[in-house]
């Protein structure tokens, strides 16, 4: 048996061989590590840090089957499908197989064939007694662990169950892996999963290629015209647009479609074959654009995934960083926009008061408003959520591209705050924004706002910029806003110093939008143009390829392998074994037909 030296020695050499990688990130390296120690472990690993390399290498190297936990059939299939295409022995137990083919598979998993079996954990429990203990196990890993606890935001009572694997096979290592946990959901995995807390490996969360951007209270034409905006910057890049509901979904996708955009609805109310078609066309690049519920993405690991929009607002942080987190897994730049509006979060209020946790929902909501209103970095304010300092802004934010300008606010905020306190503190923003604008609907006349003192005193500031103002001040603890049915404001201690001239208050400058962004897509950015020209025919080629195969297009090499392969243009096999995520068996399958290609374009 080798030592925990000689075991990662050989996992660096499998890496490079298999994966075309020739060194582990931190992280990696580091639950590899433990691993080979004999140690259980949590791993916390940004979505698209590279979680699978954690088991699948060990998996490789030691003798016996891994079993992985995964709970979505989606999930099993690509993964599984993507370690086929790079030569590695390995399947799926699922519903969606034959007798026939499980019963293959369960004799080579006994024959020890397979060197990774995936299973949900429904099929876990089932097998506990019957295919689990005729195998020879090398490794237990749970994927998405955040499942297991009932603080995390997609708790399955099936993943609970998951302790029994500790008690039955006391002797395997076992490695739990998610990218979403706060401070609450990571002890309860470890005490689940009877993990010791020195155990866990913190990644960082930061997703350096993702940009941060928010529009606040934008009318539904208009959320329309900014999606069409940054569909021309991606043009044809697959990209998510998540809604809050089924209808909401189906509605965007038919306006996407009215405007040439290739886009179908996904959502939990389609039948189960309606739902694998359009997967399967996403993911081989026969559609652009998914309308979905969060019902879609989580079985999804397409690298190239370049936006990944919020047409609503999410109802948590967590489930928030693993959507956006679906955006640019191969490290490439990409754009993430959020629609914040307060209707929605009138709606998610109502969710949270209904659920059994009423108190933890409505302040998870809370660091959603945050997030969406706050007028600094929005990295800092999202890594510090997880419990990560980022000591300086990120300057890939809407925020940090375009910083605000500050003002002595505190007459716009008295002005505001007289409002409030004239109308006994019991209207919402749209009521306290008509009186300070002068305007006069039916309910301001009904309730004689008219005839107050501070009607039309902020006449000169547009609506847009009064709604911006109060979001302001209610994310500085100036006023405070109610998510019950009427949303009244009311104002706080510190509001009222400010109101009666104790103390002074800077507020950010609302400025207009900035012209249109820049339609260049990412490549043009990164490559001149003789090299865009060639990663589009590789792109071509790679296509080409992936429909002879029947594969997705990415599982034969991701956008950031092609980028590379422009950058370095091999002209032998050897100098294409060089590029970074090129291993041997790509390297024999599809090392000449490539190299054929960049010799005709240089020709």
């Amino acid at each position: 048996m080798m030592n925990a030296d000689e075991l990662f020695s050989t996992a660096k050499k499998i890496l490079k061989q298999s994966f075309g990688f020739s060194s582990f990130r931190p992280a990696q390296e580091a639950v590899i590590q433990n691993i080979f120690a004999g140690k259980d472990t949590l791993a916390l690993l940004p979505t698209g840090g590279g979680k699978s390399i954690c088991y699948q290498i060990p998996a490789l190297v030691y003798p016996g089957t891994c079993i992985v936990v995964s709970p979505l059939l989606a999930l099993m299939k690509d993964q599984v499908d993507n370690l086929v295409e790079n030569g590695i022995a390995a399947a799926a137990l699922n519903s969606q197989i034959s007798p026939e083919e499980s019963y293959e598979i369960r004799n080579k998993a006994i024959r020890g064939e397979l060197k990774l079996l995936y299973l949900s954990p429904e099929r876990i429990h089932f097998e506990l007694d019957h295919l689990l203990s005729a195998m020879r196990i090398s490794l237990f890993a749970i994927d998405e662990a955040h499942c297991i606890s009932v603080w995390g935001h997609d708790f399955r009572p099936e993943y609970a169950e998951l302790h029994t694997l500790r008690k039955r096979f006391p002797q395997i290592p076992l490695v739990a892996l998610t990218a979403t946990a706060d401070a609450a959901t990571r002890k309860d995995i470890l005490s689940q999963l009877q993990i010791p807390a020195e155990n866990t490996v913190l990644s960082s969360f930061d997703r350096p290629n993702l940009s941060l951007n928010v529009k606040v209270n934008l009318k539904k034409r208009d959320k329309l015209q900014e999606i069409l905006k940054l569909l021309r910057k991606h043009t044809d890049e697959s990209g998510i647009i998540y809604c809050l509901s089924r209808k909401g979904a189906e509605t965007l996708a038919d306006d996407l479609r009215g405007n040439g955009i290739d886009a179908e609805a996904y959502h939990a109310g389609l039948e189960t074959e309606e739902r694998i078609r359009i997967q399967e066309n996403f993911l081989n690049d026969r559609i652009q654009v998914i309308c979905a519920t969060t019902a879609f993405g989580m079985g999804i690991d397409k690298p190239d995934i370049r936006f990944v929009i919020h047409y609503n607002t999410p109802k948590n942080m967590e489930g928030y960083y693993q959507e956006i987190g679906r955006a640019g897994r191969d490290g490439m730049p990409s754009d993430t926009l959020l629609f914040y509006n307060d209707h929605d979060m009138v709606m998610l209020a109502k969710f949270a008061e209904e659920s059994g946790e009423q108190e933890l929902q409505l302040e998870k909501l809370h660091r959603i408003e945050h997030y969406a209103t706050s007028p600094i970095c929005r990295r800092r304010i999202l890594l510090s959520y997880f419990g990560e300092t980022f000591d300086h802004d990120c300057n890939h934010c809407d925020i940090c591209k375009n910083p605000p300008q500050r003002f002595d606010g505190t007459i716009l905020a008295q002005k505001a705050l007289s409002a409030i306190a004239r109308t006994h503190e019991s209207e919402r923003s749209e009521i306290i924004v008509d009186i300070l604008r002068g305007n006069r609907p039916q309910e301001i006349v009904e309730k004689h706002y008219d005839e107050l003192k501070t009607f039309g005193v902020g006449r000169s500031t547009p609506t847009e910029k009064w709604e911006a103002y109060l979001l302001q001040l209610i994310h500085l603890g100036v006023i405070e806003k109610s998510y019950a049915a009427d949303q009244h404001l009311s104002i706080t201690a510190f509001g009222k110093e400010i109101l009666f001239g104790k103390r002074k208050i800077d507020l950010a400058l609302i400025r207009n939008e900035n012209a249109e962004a820049s339609k260049t897509s990412r490549e043009n950015s990164l490559l001149s143009f003789d090299d865009r020209e060639l990663f589009q025919e590789l792109r071509a080629l790679r296509l080409e390829l992936a429909k002879e195969a029947g594969i997705p297009a990415f599982h034969i090499f991701s956008d950031k392998v092609l980028t590379a392969i422009v950058e370095e243009k091999p002209t032998t096999l050897s100098e294409f074994a060089e590029v970074p995520g090129v291993g041997n068996f790509k390297l024999q399958k599809y090392g000449k037909i490539f190299l054929e290609k960049i010799k005709l374009h240089n020709s």
